[in-house]
């Protein structure tokens, strides 16, 4: 059977023989709605109440995010344009957007009408101010933009999220516009195995994140909007108002577009990691995260990502290059750890086990010192895997690997 799958901006299509092809799991076919009518009727007279007085910052995902801004923003255009408002793009610890990335985020008219309010959080940079400890010793420190406006306006989209259960909600104050030490501090949660795909009740990375954005809420009055996007990146739903609650309810519409059943694992997983969480290797995570949900233990999985920014944040492939024995690796993330080594970690923990393969535009040798083994063809990775694993092999196709979790069905 020929599949065909998004890669580079364009389309690329694999033959898979009908006998080895097990799934090809995309997001759910959800019937198309009225996104206007969705948002109008998800924010209503609350949205206008909390907007009426008091100087107002909205907190916007940065460009490395799949969120619809640009849609929710033009749908509020007309009842926020009088109230001057401010926008900070939460970055947590990305790079600042590009030209052509806040464009995306906030739509070209937007972007022209409140360029000289629109501040991009750094998280090195940006002065903070500290709000408290949480329980688990994390110090949370926030950036002052955020304390000098009466109130908060977060807009973020729900998915599954590998370790932080799921974004959205609370994750546009934390790690969006917090100091790089407190991401770090939280962020080693990661390293637990609770902090997994699609679990919040137990994950110390999330009870961590809603416990600090709690601190913040007891000094600042805050509105959260939550969207959830279908495959084809229009809204399905808006969730608005209280910021946990509405986060909560999101989630379980995120459930039904994105957490996909399966029978069985596979031998074979390919993994299509797609724009823009194809950016880099280390957004590329969430998508090899998504496809060992799928692979049996000692199989082969691909990432299918163009890698057009290179690595990303260099903290994890520095990490990685150090050593070729994974055990030493383990050991210094533990003794030693800085933001971005949970994901070392879990590229790790695969390799342990299993095996990864990966049809980027990074240089090949790049991509070795990261334990994964370079291909420029997918056809060719696809078919020396069947070989390797058997007639018998069976293949899982992920075509929307960075937001589409596969679950293993109950017998």
């Amino acid at each position: 059977m020929n599949i065909e799958i998004d890669y580079a901006g364009g389309k690329k299509e694999i033959e898979v023989p009908d006998q080895n092809l097990l799934a090809v799991i995309d997001p759910k076919k959800v019937e198309k709605k009225d996104e206007g009518e969705l948002v109008r009727k998800a924010l209503g007279t609350k949205f206008s109440d909390f907007i009426k007085n008091g100087k107002i910052l909205f907190i916007v995902n940065d460009g490395q995010r799949p969120t619809p801004t640009a849609k929710l923003l033009y749908s509020i255009h007309d009842e926020i344009k009088d109230k001057n408002p401010h926008f900070i793009v939460a970055t947590g610890s990305h790079r600042e957007p590009t030209e052509e990335e806040l464009n995306r985020i906030f739509g070209e008219e937007n972007l022209n009408e409140f360029r000289n309010n629109i501040f991009i959080h750094k998280a090195k940079e940006s002065p903070v101010e500290f709000i408290g400890k949480t329980s688990r010793g994390t110090e949370v420190s926030i950036n002052k933009k955020a304390l000098e406006f009466d109130k908060l306006i977060n807009i973020n989209s729900v998915e599954p999220h590998y370790f932080a259960g799921y974004s959205g909600g609370r994750k546009s104050f934390f790690p969006g516009i917090c100091a790089h030490e407190t991401i770090a501090q939280n962020h080693r949660y990661a390293l637990r195995d609770e902090s997994q795909n699609c679990r919040l009740k137990g994950n110390p990375v999330h009870e961590d994140m809603e416990e600090a954005v709690g601190m913040l809420a007891d000094k600042k009055e805050i509105f959260s909007i939550n969207l959830v996007a279908d495959g084809d990146s229009d809204i399905y739903d808006v969730q608005a108002g209280e910021w946990k609650d509405s986060f909560y309810r999101a989630v379980e519409s995120c459930k039904e577009i994105y957490c996909v059943p399966i029978k069985e694992k596979a031998e074979v997983v390919i993994t299509v990691a797609q724009p823009p969480m194809d950016i880099n290797l280390y957004q590329s995570q969430k998508s090899i995260e998504n496809g060992k949900m799928a692979l049996k233990e000692g199989g082969i999985l691909i990432l299918v990502s163009e890698c057009i920014d290179g690595i990303g944040p260099s903290e994890f492939y520095d990490l990685l290059s150090k050593s070729d024995i994974p055990e030493e690796l383990f050991k210094e993330i533990h003794d030693n750890y800085v933001l971005g080594h949970h994901k070392a970690a879990k590229i790790l923990s695969i390799v342990s086990c299993s095996r990864i393969c990966a049809v980027t535009s990074l240089d090949d040798e790049t991509i070795k010192k990261c334990f994964i083994t370079p291909s420029k063809d997918l056809q060719n990775s696809l078919d020396s895997a069947l070989k390797e694993k058997g007639p018998g092999a069976k293949v899982i196709i992920l075509r929307h690997g960075s937001a589409t979790a596969p679950l293993l069905s109950q017998p």
